[in-house]
């Protein structure tokens, strides 16, 4: 795991400037009944669910705003894309993130505030680019993005890069991301999202977070 300084790090994730996004983090997806059971299990195996909400926990004893991206669709299907596997194979999975569902409410045990932002996309891959993300952070003067959740084969990799094609930091707590295969998790963030993002631990961040608080 690559080592920062404190201060920087520190900077970084100023709670006033600072913002955390949780990714996909839905009973469809991650939740023991989901869509996606081999992704659901990774993120549970791994302990990367619980991080998530422990860094939820910790962001709503500051004043770190927090994020969910949800991925969701039109029981008609429209406005959704198909021009990719994926897409096509989402229609055919017993579990459909649908509007409205269960499916699409955020998974346990990750807490939701009623000040927390709950972001739907209809259509693409990335959680930020073509929802009110961007515009959100912007408004709420936020310049570093914590990202969590799943999957790190594609969503996480998506919002990374837009973070940054937009000018935002992205800090990337490692422990609070999961795909699959799981060893895949590890390897993508060594060798692409470490290349573009800060990637440090939740039990860092916390710290950051807490020493903000006793100052």
């Amino acid at each position: 795991m690559p080592s920062y300084a404190r201060e920087t790090l520190s900077e970084l994730l100023t709670p006033a400037t600072c913002a955390l996004l949780t990714v996909e983090c839905q009973r469809g997806v991650v939740g023991p009944h989901g869509a996606l059971p081999e992704l659901a299990a990774a993120a549970r195996e791994t302990g990367a669910l619980d991080t998530v909400a422990r860094l939820v926990s910790a962001a709503h004893d500051t004043p770190v705003q927090v994020l969910h991206a949800v991925a969701e669709r039109r029981a008609d299907g429209r406005g959704a894309n198909r021009n990719a596997r994926l897409f096509r194979a989402a229609e055919r999975l017993p579990v459909r993130q649908l509007t409205g569902s269960d499916a699409v409410r955020i998974a346990e045990p990750i807490p939701v505030a009623p000040e927390d932002l709950i972001v739907r996309r209809l259509h693409g891959l990335s959680p930020i680019a073509g929802t009110d993300v961007d515009a959100l952070l912007r408004n709420l003067g936020c310049r570093t993005l914590v990202i969590t959740g799943v999957s790190a084969n594609v969503a996480i990799p998506n919002a990374v890069f837009d973070a940054v094609n937009l000018g935002y930091t992205a800090v990337i707590p490692a422990d609070a991301i999961a795909g699959v295969p799981v060893d895949y998790t590890p390897a993508v963030i060594r060798n692409t999202l470490a290349l573009v993002a800060t990637v440090t631990t939740a039990e860092e961040i916390i710290a950051c977070w807490r020493r903000s608080r006793a100052r």
